[in-house]
């Protein structure tokens, strides 16, 4: 019987790492046909790496300010991921721009999570500006990277009401939920092979087995 070979994951993080625990928690349920393989950082002390080390993942810092360039750092950071055979790269509160350099290398291979509906309210403090223009609903997305921000081809989105009463923080915490369901949907379906981008879109294919593609509105994490 052949075993299907794994699909490994690096992730660029920056801060707390909430979305990496999701990632590696539904992989180590076996419900993910996927292995977070190295976790590279750009802050010395982001707690993502410690989340990683306890998993005996390795957790690297590289410090930008060691680089002439952003591209020289970016150059470093495909040396880690090269080093360690990643084939999908995913980006979860990384905090720093790619390069056209970075991006061309893993084109349609790097994933990033936005806690909005895009294309609307790109970039940050996202929450603030769906409460600020009044919307009814927000969300999050989850996209392939292109050079723009947040500007890339659009895989997967879950609706989170606005309420009446919501703050940043309630907000946040609530949209935080649904981020944490579809990353790992997102992941699972570029392990399925499923996902094909043409142009602007990404279109689902169906399950090797005959099945439909998953309906992505309407989702209970």
């Amino acid at each position: 019987m052949t075993v299907a070979r794994r699909l490994r994951v690096g992730v660029l993080v920056s801060g707390r790492g909430s979305n990496l625990q999701a990632i590696l928690d539904t992989s180590a349920a076996g419900r993910l046909s996927a292995d977070v393989v190295v976790v590279l950082s750009d802050v010395a002390d982001a707690y993502a790496l410690e989340r990683a080390r306890q998993r005996n993942i390795p957790a690297l810092f590289e410090d930008p300010k060691a680089h002439p360039t952003r591209e020289a750092f970016d150059k470093a950071l495909i040396g880690h991921l090269e080093q360690h055979r990643v084939d999908l790269v995913c980006l979860a509160g990384f905090m720093r721009l790619l390069t056209p350099a970075f991006v061309a290398h893993y084109r349609h291979r790097i994933m990033n999570i936005h806690p909005a509906l895009l294309p609307a309210f790109p970039g940050l403090h996202v929450q603030r500006k769906a409460l600020q223009h009044g919307v009814k609903f927000t969300g999050c997305t989850v996209h392939f990277v292109d050079e723009g921000t947040d500007t890339g081809p659009i895989i997967i989105q879950a609706v989170v009401p606005v309420l009446n009463d919501d703050t940043e923080e309630a907000l946040s915490v609530r949209i935080l939920r649904y981020e944490h369901h579809i990353y790992a949907r997102a992941i699972q379906l570029f392990a399925e092979g499923r996902l094909q981008v043409r142009g602007r879109r990404v279109i689902c294919a169906p399950a090797p087995d005959g099945g439909t593609p998953p309906d992505f509105g309407g989702l209970n994490p």
